[in-house]
């Protein structure tokens, strides 16, 4: 299976990248080695090949959950402009396209 140029302008499109010709050239060559690569590993045989979840034993680092006081409201909204007794006041914004 190969890429076309199509491929790699709709690709290119959906991820808002502004391509020149020279890179959707290059580009194309490269998805398409990566796809034929892709295609001659389907045709490895893992028949007799054990599953594997993770390489390695893996273990998280970490500290314990614990529990702490949050802000009260008034700690929330002390460096704020604007406010109410219990809101963050901000400008209106209307978009009307």
């Amino acid at each position: 299976m190969s890429i076309s140029r199509q491929d790699v302008q709709r690709m290119a499109r959906l991820a808002r990248l502004s391509l020149t010709d020279a890179e959707l050239a290059q580009l194309q060559g490269q998805l398409g080695a990566i796809v034929e690569y892709m295609e001659q590993l389907r045709t490895v045989d893992t028949e007799d090949v054990a599953p594997d979840v993770a390489g390695l034993e893996l273990t998280l680092a970490g500290r314990p959950d614990e529990v702490h006081a949050g802000l009260t409201t008034a700690q929330a909204l002390g460096g704020a402009p604007d406010c109410t007794a219990d809101s963050f006041c901000v400008p209106a914004f209307v978009d009307e396209s």
